[in-house]
């Protein structure tokens, strides 16, 4: 089994088929798409293929070292909001094929009017897992 990353991001791919943006949503149509998400994860649960997700809030700070006895730096850079990641699920599967699969399945969650986003997401091996595809 290989671990894989599943990105979901607030913009930076191309556009989604039903894009309107998640604030412009209904608390119903938020609801649904939660409960989708977490269905999905019950399921994968079932298969023993689910490790953990999370959602994230859209703001965030920098931060890095400035040196032995000063404060961090927390003034810029600053990622632009495409860039910024709105949560993750991890996956634990045997093949490649199905982290494709279970990809595309949360790529369908609804969104305005209940229906699928159709979202990119991206998804990553972890470093040291190996791929099970072969080039």
């Amino acid at each position: 089994m290989a671990k894989y990353l599943l990105l979901k991001h607030y913009r930076g791919a191309p556009a989604p088929a039903n894009d309107v943006p998640m604030d412009q949503w209904t608390p119903e149509e938020i609801s649904a798409h939660v409960q989708y998400m977490d269905d999905l994860a019950a399921r994968l649960v079932e298969t023993g293929e689910y490790v953990e997700s999370q959602a994230l809030a859209p703001e965030g700070t920098f931060v890095r070292f400035d040196g032995e006895g000063r404060p961090p730096v927390t003034d810029g850079p600053f990622a632009e909001t495409k860039d910024l990641i709105a949560g993750w699920m991890v996956i634990d599967v045997d093949t490649y094929e199905r982290a494709l699969e279970v990809a595309a399945e949360l790529s369908a969650a609804p969104g305005a009017g209940g229906k699928p986003i159709h979202e990119w997401l991206e998804l990553r091996p972890f470093l040291g897992c190996h791929p099970t595809i072969t080039e």
